[in-house]
């Protein structure tokens, strides 16, 4: 095996919380291994919305950090969302002056939009749909023109090495196949979430959880993992992953329609359209389930204009024999966001000394039980910047260390999970179901060996099964009421088959 000795900060991931990180680590150096190229297999990339920051006239901080914690249905750490909302406009102001060409108004303010439970426009957009790609762009370029950050793709974490005493010493990599140790003075963990672990998803494929599972597995404290938020708006035309209906169209006027053209949303939500991304998830599974069908009707709201206002849901659609201009869009509720992941403070540190995460893997406590729409990449952005700074502080002492690594689920399993968990861990869940994924994945473990996408799972699973409640992404159709707030913090040890499963059963 080659063994490396990297003198600064490795970076696991390059979406915009890790490429963040490794700038802001400056001057230390940096190493980031991905295992897809720049600017590929990353949701930051994917995103639509834009960024939400109050940086308008007439909003503030404390306005965006209140509808934060409104979203988050009683789990946001309220100091956390405070810190995201006061850093976030800087961040924006940062990533505007590397280059993300956002939107402007004639008086070269930002241009904002109006998403779901946010009481503001405040989501800095670009070219209406395509803010999560722009942004990446002049974040990339930066990142390659840096001195201090070296990148290196096909790079794919398999395992954690660890001293005697818990601390992480470094990365086990598979770079193009190869085992390379690299030991470094931190490391941190920006590899995004588990879309993939669901059959119907709209983040990349290959996001199955694996810095997650990795984390658990080296006793790494987690936090909230139950919490999956399903966008509502998924276009239904068979593809994996499925693109993505971004909700400004709702902002602009879209209206979510059954198959005979009629409204539904004022039947579940006296917000409507605007209600809070669960509630609308939620309100088209039923529509669905029912037989009537779910459909985006955007053609009053934005119609010929589709192609310059929307162009990545309009190239979509029309890849998919739907032209939006004229038709509605179908639409179903698919794998969007996770709430939980590795547990961390505000400047990405976790339970394990020498490990850090940001980004979709870490769980701050910002989000509670349901993201408010377009705090993900200013998520990011805030607390990227925060865990770069704080890894390249660190300066252990050289110790020996062990590798913590993880079985492969074989590529044939894989579908059979992915199936369960969009079934049993999906919109709507009960007791039955989730014990039915929780064999599924007893019997693949048993077959493979424990693979972090297994991990992430069981974490999901078990969790939700333990979560006796429905409260914001999580709804449990056997406990539809809300008890007193509390979050979740675990271990792997904790939701092993001895424990938290058959306690909660």
């Amino acid at each position: 095996m080659t063994r490396l000795r990297h003198d600064g900060v490795v970076v696991v991931g390059a979406g915009l919380a890790g490429l963040t990180a490794a700038l802001a680590a400056a001057p230390a150096k940096v190493l980031v291994l991905t295992e897809a190229a720049l600017n590929h297999g990353c949701s930051s990339a994917w995103a639509q919305g834009g960024v939400a920051a109050a940086l308008s006239a007439d909003d503030a901080p404390a306005l965006h950090a209140a509808d934060t914690v409104n979203a988050g249905a009683g789990l946001v750490d309220l100091g956390v969302a405070g810190l995201l909302a006061e850093e976030g406009p800087d961040a924006v102001r940062r990533l505007a002056a590397l280059g993300a060409p956002f939107d402007r108004k004639a008086d070269g303010g930002f241009a904002q939009s109006l998403e779901a439970a946010h009481s503001r426009p405040r989501v800095a957009r670009v070219k209406g749909d395509q803010a999560g790609r722009a942004i990446m762009e002049a974040v990339t370029v930066a990142a390659l023109a840096a001195p201090h950050i070296q990148v290196k793709t096909g790079a794919k974490l398999a395992g954690l090495l660890q001293d005697a005493e818990g601390r992480v010493r470094g990365v086990l990599a598979r770079i193009d196949g190869q085992p390379v140790e690299i030991t470094a003075r931190a490391v941190i963990l920006a590899t995004g979430g588990i879309g993939g672990l669901y059959a119907v998803t709209t983040t990349p494929a290959q996001l199955q959880g694996d810095g997650l599972g990795l984390a658990a597995l080296a006793g790494a404290e987690i936090a909230d993992p139950e919490f999956v938020q399903f966008h509502p708006t998924a276009i239904d035309i068979g593809r994996d992953p499925a693109p993505l209906a971004t909700e400004a169209l709702r902002g602009e006027g879209a209206k979510l329609v059954d198959a005979a053209g009629q409204p539904f949303m004022a039947r579940y939500h006296p917000d409507a359209e605007l209600a809070p991304r669960d509630v609308v998830a939620r309100a088209i599974h039923a529509e669905r389930m029912a037989g009537r069908g779910a459909f985006l009707d955007a053609r009053a709201a934005v119609g010929e204009h589709f192609p310059d206002e929307f162009p990545a849901v309009f190239a979509a659609c029309m890849s998919g024999g739907v032209d939006p201009r004229v038709q509605p869009i179908p639409v179903a509720p698919a794998c969007h966001y996770h709430m939980g992941g590795i547990a961390t403070d505000t400047d990405g540190r976790t339970s394990l000394p020498g490990l850090y995460a940001a980004g979709e893997c870490a769980s701050t406590g910002v989000h509670g039980a349901n993201r408010l729409a377009s705090n993900s990449l200013l998520e990011a952005a805030v607390f990227g910047h925060r865990a770069g700074r704080a890894a390249a502080a660190e300066h252990p002492r050289p110790a020996s260390h062990m590798v913590v690594t993880a079985a492969q689920l074989p590529d044939d399993a894989l579908p059979h999970l992915r199936q369960a968990m969009s079934d049993e861990a999906g919109v709507i869940r009960n007791a039955e179901g989730l014990g039915r994924l929780l064999t599924l994945i007893d019997s693949l473990e048993a077959a493979h060996g424990r693979s972090a996408p297994l991990i992430a799972a069981r974490l999901v699973a078990a969790c939700a099964l333990a979560r006796r409640e429905s409260r914001g992404g999580h709804f449990r159709m056997d406990f539809p009421e809300a008890l007193a707030p509390h979050r979740t913090f675990v271990t792997l040890g904790a939701v092993e088959p001895t424990g938290l499963r058959f306690a909660a059963e």
